[in-house]
């Protein structure tokens, strides 16, 4: 059995509204004794699982190269608690410093450390029919309608229903199709085109003009 590291980078673009890395400064600021998230792909897949993601401790660093020990204990039996990892910095998933004093002041150090613009995150939930999710059907047909209460859910549901592509799809199979309640985030890594509309109040209906590109409001 063997492991493969997980690229961050790669990671991001997959999925740039859901998965976020850590501050470029952040990063750069690792050092000996500090803590690093990587994640870790088994080869074949564990027994229960087919990777895990852990803390590192950090006990060298030489430019974008690093190595550390492992400080969690792995859930299965590829690795072990204390085995040395060699790594890289587009690995780096988490970071955490043991002294929190060299944390950045981004504001009042803007002139030091290089910026870089806050992203908004969507985690507020919407309806999604599943086929966007999971059969790379484009979004066609999206409102918004007073939002449900939840009492269990860390965050809100925004209102949103959104339906894929009709195509060739009867209404009944329209009516058929399974749903999904997500965040906004995981619709939007399958397909943005509407991200400009995220923001429109209740009641906004709009429809998909393929041919044009363009979201146009809907009765």
């Amino acid at each position: 059995m063997s492991y493969t590291l997980l690229h961050g980078p790669t990671l991001h673009a997959e999925a740039p509204y859901t998965f976020f890395l850590p501050h470029p400064w952040l990063v750069g600021a690792v050092r000996v004794g500090d803590l690093v998230k990587l994640g870790f792909e088994y080869d074949p897949p564990g027994e229960k699982y087919g990777g895990e993601r852990m803390w590192v401790e950090v006990d060298r660093v030489e430019g974008d190269d690093y190595a550390g020990h492992i400080v969690n204990e792995p859930d299965e039996p590829i690795l072990t608690f204390g085995e040395v990892v060699s790594f890289k910095r587009d690995n780096i998933l988490d970071v955490l410093l043991v002294d929190a004093a060299r944390l950045p002041e981004f504001h009042t150090d803007a002139g030091r450390v290089p910026q870089v613009q806050q992203s908004r995150e969507y985690w507020e939930r919407c309806f999604v029919d599943d086929c966007v999710l999971y059969d790379g059907v484009p979004v066609e047909y999206l409102y918004r309608e007073t939002p449900e209460k939840l009492e269990n859910d860390e965050y809100p549901d925004s209102g949103w229903r959104i339906r894929g592509r009709q195509g060739e799809a009867t209404d009944d199979e329209m009516d058929a199709r399974e749903v999904s309640f997500v965040a906004l985030g995981a619709v939007l890594n399958k397909d943005d085109s509407w991200l400009h509309l995220i923001d429109a109040p209740i009641g906004s209906r709009f429809m998909r003009n393929f041919e044009s590109g363009s979201y146009e409001m809907a009765d």
